[in-house]
């Protein structure tokens, strides 16, 4: 089926919204050039689906386009407010709201701040546009590896009315309506609404709740007023609420997170003596001695939660705003101007660690949350010149983005037992393992000569650090974007045309911050052994005491101190495309591009210094705030590519290549958040490792004028559609797509080394970038008799092979390829005024990970000097998992008046 899937590639149905004539009812219409083009016009790579594919799939969001765009993949994990978008393989991971999106998305021409905005609902929809490679001289925001925009339906001079009322299993509910019609001769006005409720994927038996439930709804209004023939004004507002549990995350089994003792027989599952033995895994035997239970870590893919007691993944979100975009027909020009306010605020408490064991957590408060607001001006003029010859456009673009975020995360009430004893039970100190004994100890033997005293005070203080840390973290910054752009095709002859466009920008971005903390065990720690750090025979246990009391810079040395910075950059970015059309059904075209998306600020205190270090060493917070600064990410893209079209069936083929440098690269690495740019080294590497099984932490450093790019994107695309009778259409598409890390790497444009915890990205793919993915659907819609009645018959798959989930490409985040599929079949009554449809979404109930992660704080101790956690059983950190939806199916009723 697969295979069968690839012969004839992927296309949706965008049809002109305006209904014109001039295209018959297979030309796919699409704006991805700031005109009204048909798709085999347009000499770019680029994905169209309509309101009919998008209905058929179950599509509510941006992330069921996955199963229509074989290019993209668009995914959710600890919270839905930073989904991640990814074109060819690229796209900017985690949640971090300090990172732009590398694939923006853009709703009726309204830049939205994050791609993961686009998760939620919305609404009746015209159509979506996925424009693969850099954009950014047609207007709105620079993007480096495409974008993604969605157009609503408009209102309508003829009264009409939509309602739907969904069913499904995990108590799925879904109402949706619109109505449309005339408010006088020049006015229409058009009102969609939804409300969405389901229980939760996941189950909290701790404190008997769901996860991962669905709880919404979105409003969205709209005024098209056309005082004239010539001008035309439509105004939209729309709020969106959201009040729900996300997300859960599962440990990953036993194979990826072994663990001491049988499942069948957990009564005796440590070694003589009650002892770990000194090749377990220590995080392992602790968590079991404070609670967890060990099944936790054999569930496979069910979806039962460790969450501590008390602790809730409560969340809210609001969204809402305004726009007006005004289209003016001055004759020669025609001025488009898009003006729009948002408002973004997203709250999300979390057991943090996703275990029993109350390691650390978020508050379900205000004092945790995240905040947008958005003012964007954009203005367009275009038109045509010299007798047809060019067809102009030229733009500006202004953008105000206020970005607030607040953060308390926690230590959770066992966090001070948990770290003594991960101290105590790693290395040469396992035979005093006891987690009932004060500290961890059993017993207290003078092991550190005269500094015993000292050592044991700080594990006391230690034991004692449960509900401290962060009370209201502030982040604030206001980033003011502005260009100028111009984008124009020459037609050459009446065959060739050469497709120019320029942008020059404008990026300053003020950054401040506030830090209140209240937790003292980290500086009493580190007044108790900061002194014995030097001496080889103490270094191990006192960094081991500091380290954990001072995690993530969790310490009462940023109480009240306060720190600012600011960065500016300009950036020319442009295209070329030559394009030619040999025969009426066929074009070919070639094309480079300049991609660039801006720098900015890692909005994690932990960026500020090693924990091992105390403020007042370094000169104070204010001396380190660079380095919570990263460089903008630039991409050259190349492109060739035909599109053939005959009606009934259109064919597009494409081949790329895009070299990104300063790649912005967000880890988390079991303690903190690291933003990093990604470059590669066109000399020699001082400092690496010494071959490719060395499995040192090194990495090696470059000389400035050898550094170049660091990521590359390289592979070719397939998309079409058949229609061989009016009621019968195949789709479907292949992406091959080698996106993979140079082999020699360093951190930044002036070649200083990566990071450790990055080690294992030379050479290897990117995350969540498979290199081949095939898409399909059919479509049937046969008549039933001659009363006017239509079934319908719609499948639609998408095949994945292989990738690694994790950011850091450690091997037991690896995911196996797999299939998804989805389906629906109904029956529809004349003139499609109503139908009845059934509906399955995975309909095999596929199991796989979204992405796989280090357990917060969850690695063990060894004595190594360097313990690789891809050479397990040495290996000692442990895994968990985001998992993607299950199954899910129901039955929908429809109505159209």
């Amino acid at each position: 089926m697969g295979a069968g899937m690839a012969l004839v590639p992927q296309a949706a149905f965008a049809q002109d919204q305006s209904g014109d004539d001039d295209f018959d009812a297979n030309v796919i219409i699409v704006t991805a050039q700031g005109r009204s083009q048909a798709l085999a016009d347009v000499p770019v790579a680029i994905s169209a689906v309509n309101a009919e594919t998008l209905q058929n799939s179950g599509a509510n969001d941006i992330r069921q386009l996955n199963q229509v765009a074989p290019s993209l993949l668009v995914s959710s994990t600890g919270s839905e407010a930073n989904g991640s978008a990814r074109i060819r393989g690229i796209g900017t991971v985690g949640d971090n709201p300090g990172l732009e999106s590398s694939v923006p998305v853009f709703i009726d021409g309204v830049y939205r701040s994050r791609s993961g905005i686009g998760l939620n609902e919305l609404g009746e929809i015209d159509r979506v546009e996925v424009q693969r490679g850099p954009q950014g001289t047609l207007g709105g925001r620079n993007s480096s590896a495409g974008l993604i925009s969605i157009y609503s339906k408009k209102p309508s001079f003829n009264f009409g009315a939509t309602g739907e009322i969904t069913y499904g299993n995990y108590d799925y509910m879904r109402l949706g309506g619109s109505v449309t019609g005339p408010v006088t001769e020049n006015i229409a006005a058009r009102l969609d609404g939804i409300w969405v409720k389901r229980d939760g994927f996941y189950r909290d038996e701790t404190n008997n709740t769901d996860v991962n439930d669905r709880d919404r709804y979105f409003l969205r209004g709209q005024l098209l007023i056309e005082p004239s023939d010539t001008v035309s004004i439509r105004l939209i507002a729309d709020y969106t609420s959201r009040d729900e549990k996300c997300c859960g995350a599962i440990y990953v089994d036993s194979s990826v997170n072994p663990f001491i003792g049988d499942l069948n027989n957990v009564a005796n599952p440590l070694s003589v003596g009650g002892l770990p033995p000194a090749d377990g895994n220590n995080i392992i035997n602790v968590l079991r001695d404070l609670g967890q239970p060990l099944s936790a870590f054999n569930q496979g893919y069910k979806r039962t939660l460790s969450v501590s007691p008390g602790r809730s993944y409560a969340g809210e979100t609001k969204d809402y705003g305004f726009s007006g975009q005004i289209d003016w027909d001055l004759g020669g020009a025609t001025l488009t101007s898009i003006t729009a306010y948002r408002e973004y605020r997203s709250s999300q408490a979390s057991d943090t660690d996703y275990g029993y064991v109350d390691i650390i957590y978020r508050d379900p408060s205000d004092d945790a949350y995240r905040q947008f607001h958005t003012f964007t001006q954009e203005l367009r003029l275009q038109g045509e010149a010299f007798d047809g010859t060019l067809d102009w456009l030229v733009g500006g673009f202004y953008s105000n983005e206020k970005l607030t975020v607040h953060d308390n995360l926690r230590f959770g009430d066992d966090y001070g037992r948990f770290a003594t004893c991960r101290l105590v039970s790693g290395g040469g100190l396992a035979a005093l393992y006891s987690p009932t004994s004060p500290g961890c100890f059993a017993a207290r033997p003078a092991l550190f000569g005269g500094a015993t005293a000292a050592i044991y005070a700080a594990v006391d203080a230690l034991d004692g650090l449960n509900d401290l840390g962060t009370v209201n973290d502030r982040y604030f910054q206001d980033g003011n974007n502005w260009a100028l752009f111009t984008h124009n095709i020459v037609h050459l002859t009446d065959k060739i045309d050469l497709t120019l466009g320029l942008r020059y920008t404008h990026d300053k971005k003020d950054f401040d911050a506030t830090f209140t903390n209240d937790n003292t065990v980290c500086t009493t720690v580190q007044g108790l052994v900061g002194s014995f750090t030097g001496i080889a025979s103490l270094a191990a246990v006192s960094q081991g005491l500091i380290g954990l009391s001072c995690q993530g810079n969790s310490t009462a040395e940023l109480n009240g101190v306060s720190i600012n910075d600011s960065r500016s950059e300009d950036e020319w970015t442009g295209t070329a495309i030559l394009s030619y059309r040999p025969t009426d059904d066929l074009m070919v075209y070639a094309s480079y591009a300049r991609g660039y998306k801006a720098g900015g600020f890692n909005l994690d205190r932990s960026a500020l210094k090693p924990p091992l270090a105390t403020f007042a060493s370094v000169g104070g917070a204010q001396s380190l705030v660079g380095n919570l600064q990263f460089d903008p990410e630039l991409v050259d893209s190349y492109e060739i590519g035909a599109k053939y079209s005959t009606g009934p069936f259109s064919l597009s083929m494409s081949a790329f290549r895009s070299d990104f440098s300063n790649f912005q690269l967000n880890t988390f690495n079991g303690t903190v958040f690291l933003v990093q740019n990604i470059n590669g080294c066109n000399g020699e590497l001082v400092g690496g490792p010494d071959s490719d099984t060395d499995t040192s932490s090194a990495t090696g450093a470059c000389a400035k004028e050898d550094v170049g790019y660091g990521v590359r994107t390289q592979g070719f695309e397939l998309e079409a559609q058949l229609v061989p009778a009016p009621d019968f259409r195949v789709a479907a598409g292949l992406t091959y797509a080698r996106t993979k890390y140079r082999g020699d790497l360093v951190g930044n444009k002036d070649g200083a080394p990566l990071d450790a915890a990055l080690r294992r990205l030379p050479g290897d793919n990117l995350s969540n970038a498979p290199e081949l993915v095939a898409t399909g659907s059919i479509t049937w819609t046969p008549e039933l008799g001659s009363s006017g009645l239509t079934g319908l018959v719609y499948i639609d798959g998408r095949m994945t092979s292989d990738y690694n989930t994790g950011s850091d490409l450690f091997p037991q985040k690896e995911q196996d390829g797999y299939a998804l599929f989805n389906a629906r079949v109904g029956v529809r009554g004349p003139d499609d005024k109503w139908s009845i449809e059934l509906w399955a979404q995975n309909l095999f109930d596929k199991d796989y990970a979204q992405v796989a992660f280090n357990s917060p704080f969850q690695a063990g101790g060894s004595g190594a000097p360097f313990n690789d956690a891809g050479n397990y059983p040495g290996g000692r950190q442990i895994f968990s998992q985001f998992l993607a939806e299950p199954r899910t199916y129901g039955i929908t009723l429809r109505g159209n008046f």
